[in-house]
């Protein structure tokens, strides 16, 4: 049943919440108090945090796939049910990976519909025989999921296909998603019945399940959680088509640790987290992650191996070695090659089929030589695409064989029956080349199987009529729009819309010389062997480990409703600015200092006039006129334009360009903090910008008496993030012997004197106030980027020295709950210009009772 607490995602995502067919039963948990063993029920499941300790000593891994490991028939005599181990499961073949000692409880659906009566039953059988728990699903609820929005949408988006018209996967249906989100929901709440939250590892598999990691992360904040996406993950132009594109995106960020199998599919994930919801990603000693409201969420990217022992046991059968001699007879003084596809629409049969074609009619003497064996396993998906695909594969088998066959000889032979794996094992073994040509595929193991197959064995080289000592050969023909392709650098790579190149490729493969063939074996079996299924799992637990290691140490709550939930990790000592504790510090000082930023503080936040807000101006006025302030505005623009913003505020201090410029009060002269001889590096730097300026659509360079920047903030992200980069290594070198500082900040290039920073303002407010025995009880400080950081530095290091008062409050405070050297932090800029109102409330409620003395104040604008 759909808990209550998660009905809040269900509404965010259609409205309402579904009733589902039945109850399902309740299995007991792991015991998380001594002693005792607790149901877990819906109505309890308010809690975000898992503080009870643990009785659990083994590691454990809880795999979630869409489908369970098992093998699933009704005996016909009894009506009962039998069920076995699928050795062709992927979920069941990592299990060699994750070492004797992680007991692995797997949570996935059933290939066969069980009758609601007897679910009880068999769910309690599996738990207890397989450590299996089952998630039944209504067969609409089923229908509506995998059929239709994984098959109809996730599928054919992330393999490139829009829904351009109604026969091309048709139109977004809610009805569908709302089906997505409930069967997410159903497999969280099987999660939840056997996690320890405190220990148990949680791996989520491929893209039926892409929102899981929301609701089992609103349940268990530090739940420790991978998903690995077994399908390819479309470039930003294809994925941003997708109505609930930021849902799917948010609920990924919600694990730990996400795995590709590509680096391009990696990267385009990347690259919508940009331009979708403005996330960076940072490459840190080889591993790459991303900042997500304070947790670090990891990138792995790794492609799965296969099973080899498995496919080695098979080699091994007496069944494989009578196939291999059936088909050595059968296919006697003929060259095969071989294609094992699944018949849809994204394997390329009709391409490779064409090319065949094409190769017979360039190459006539291939004739009564060559034969394509091309293995059709069924579609896993349905509809009119699929038997589109049969009929043109049937036709084309059938024009090539009437125009290239003979009698005893056909070009190509069509497999379209389900074969045992020891027979398609077989056809491994006597191929000589083996054609991959999808248009469009996740991963893809068939080269990799291809491969051990040609290994072979001592009979079956007896068989074949080879010297078992002899070099093993082997030839692979791949494209290059699947997963596997990078891993192969062996191979012959193809674009299978080229029919023409795939044919000459065909060719070559036939043609090279036995030398060659056995070096590229080599080269593909000894990457194969060793970076195996087992490999794959074990290299995936270790990152989710280092991913998840400093859970204990940070301190986590949950932000957001519905699919947009996502969880806030901070330091312990890194914790909201309370209105109430400040003001309190507020009243009961004498001499404070106030540094802020100016555009976390004055600028309206959708607003895109870079003109101080009146309300602000006003606020900030009533702050500098109690005599116990000292108030300074920090920013990056220039002395001029500052001095007229601020022109009707007499007592406001204000540092210019980051800090170069200060000038304490209206009517007094601007003086610079630091002494520069010269600014002759600008006729460097200057026409390097520019050149970039015209190379960037959206950039300009802002010319300062002390700086120069270069901005980018309308560029396009990537493009101008990459232009970034490489006007950062060109300034640098070519301003090695000056005395500039070259950074990058937020969307910008900024060149300028070194030793120019806002922490110059700081050390300046805090010296000055001491010299005029104005000893600082307290200081506030805000601002909201990486450039006031060097602020919140002094701030925080002065309370060990002399230039505060022993007692002094001190609050540094960033704009946002991000990493940051500050201890405290706001939500946003109205809720900054809402404390402000409060302090000059006290302040003017203050001077009524007692007026005293003017002292200043301090603000800092980026």
């Amino acid at each position: 049943m759909v808990s209550r607490s998660y009905s809040n995602l269900l509404d965010l995502a259609y409205g309402g919440t579904p009733t589902l067919s039945q109850e399902k039963k309740r299995f007991r948990r792991v015991a998380t108090v001594p002693g005792l063993l607790s149901e877990v029920e819906d109505d309890n499941c308010n809690s975000v945090s898992s503080d009870a300790p643990s009785s659990v000593s083994q590691e454990r891994m809880i795999i979630v796939g869409n489908q369970l490991p098992l093998r699933v028939h009704q005996n016909t005599d009894d009506e009962g049910w039998c069920f076995s181990w699928d050795e062709d499961s992927l979920l069941l073949q990592l299990k060699d990976g994750l070492g004797e000692d992680v007991e692995v409880i797997y949570v996935g659906c059933l290939k066969e519909e069980v009758p609601p009566n007897e679910q009880d039953d068999v769910a309690q059988t599996l738990l207890e025989t397989f450590k299996c728990v089952p998630a039944f699903l209504p067969p609409e609820l089923f229908t509506k999921f995998y059929h239709g929005f994984c098959k109809q949408h996730l599928w054919p988006l992330f393999h490139y296909m829009l829904p351009l018209s109604p026969d091309l996967g048709g139109r977004f249906d809610r009805s569908l998603w709302q089906a997505y989100v409930s069967v997410n929901k159903i497999f969280a709440d099987k999660v939840m019945e056997v996690i320890n939250p405190d220990d148990d590892y949680v791996w989520v598999h491929d893209y039926h399940l892409m929102v899981l990691p929301t609701f089992l992360r609103k349940r268990f904040n530090r739940v420790k959680l991978g998903f690995f996406l077994h399908s390819p993950f479309p470039s930003s132009e294809i994925y941003r088509t997708l109505p609930v594109r930021e849902e799917l995106l948010r609920a990924l960020l919600n694990s730990d640790l996400i795995g590709f199998h590509t680096f391009d599919y990696a990267r385009h994930f990347l690259t919508c987290c940009s331009r979708m919801l403005g996330l960076s990603y940072q490459s840190k000693r080889g591993y790459i992650g991303l900042e997500y409201y304070g947790r670090t969420v990891s990138i792995k990217i790794l492609p799965v191996g296969i099973h080899i022992g498995q496919l080695q046991s098979v080699l091994n059968l007496p069944e494989t070695e009578s196939k291999v001699a059936e088909l050595r007879n059968k296919f006697r003084g003929q060259t095969v090659m071989l294609g094992v596809d699944d018949m849809d629409i994204f394997k390329g049969i009709s391409l490779k089929l064409l090319a065949m074609e094409q190769l017979l009619m360039q190459h006539t003497e291939n004739a009564g030589q060559v034969v394509l064996v091309q293995i059709a396993n069924p579609a896993r998906g349905r509809g009119r695409d699929v038997e589109e695909v049969r009929s043109e594969a049937y036709a084309t088998v059938k024009r090539i064989n009437n125009a290239f066959g003979r009698p005893g000889y056909d070009p190509v032979v069509l497999i379209d029956t389900p074969l045992q794996f020891y027979e398609r094992i077989a056809y491994y073994v006597i191929a000589e080349c083996c054609l991959v040509t999808a248009v469009r595929d996740g991963m893809n193991l068939i080269p990799y199987e291809y491969i051990i197959c040609r290994q072979g064995n001592e009979k079956l080289d007896q068989t074949l009529g080879l010297n078992p000592l002899g070099p093993k050969r082997s030839m692979l023909v791949v494209s290059e729009f699947i997963g596997c392709s990078p891993s192969l650098s062996g191979a012959i790579r193809v674009n299978p819309w080229n029919i023409d190149a795939v044919a000459d490729a065909m060719d070559s493969a036939l043609i090279l010389s036995e030398e060659e063939k056995k070096l590229r074996h080599e080269k593909h079996y000894r990457y194969v062997s060793t970076h195996d299924v087992a490999y794959w799992a074990r290299s995936f637990l270790q990152d989710l480990e280092r991913a998840c290691r400093d859970h204990l140490r940070k301190r986590c709550w949950g932000i957001g409703f519905g699919l947009g939930f996502r969880v806030v990790a901070m330091d312990p000592n890194f914790r909201k600015l309370s209105v109430e504790h400040i003001v309190a510090a507020y009243k009961r000082t004498k001499n404070r200092a106030i540094l802020l930023d100016y555009d976390s503080t004055l600028l309206l936040t959708s607003s895109l006039s870079t003109i101080p807000n009146v309300e602000a101006v006003g606020i900030l006025n009533n702050l500098c006129r109690d005599p116990k302030n000292v108030v300074f505005l920090v920013s990056a623009k220039d002395r001029k334009t500052l001095t007229e913003w601020f022109s009707c505020c007499e007592k406001l201090g204000i540092a210019a360009e980051n800090g170069y410029f200060i000038r304490p009060k209206h009517d007094a002269d601007w003086e610079t903090c630091i002494s520069v001889p010269d600014f002759d590096w600008k006729q460097i730097a200057e026409p390097v910008m520019k050149l970039y300026t015209e190379t960037t659509d959206g950039s300009a360079i802002e010319t300062k008496e002390s700086s120069l920047v270069w901005n980018y903030r309308d560029a396009d992200p990537d493009f101008g993030f990459c232009q970034a980069k490489e006007l950062l290594d060109h300034l640098e070198s070519v301003l090695a012997n000056e005395p500039v500082l070259v950074k990058s900040g937020q969307h910008i290039v900024e060149v300028k004197p070194q030793g120019v920073n806002k922490g110059l303002v700081a050390e300046h407010l805090l010296v000055t106030m001491k010299q005029k025995g104005m000893l600082p009880d307290f200081v506030l400080c805000i601002g909201d980027d990486r450039s006031d950081e060097d602020m919140f530095e002094v701030i925080m290091r002065a309370t060990a020295g002399p230039y505060l008062s022993p007692v002094a409050d001190v609050f540094a405070c960033t704009v946002g709950q991000k990493c940051s050297k500050a201890k405290y932090y706001v939500e946003d800029r109205t809720e900054i210009l809402r404390m402000f109102q409060v302090l000059a409330n006290a302040s003017e409620h203050a001077s009524k009772i007692a007026p005293r003395p003017s002292n200043r104040a301090i603000i800092d604008r980026v």
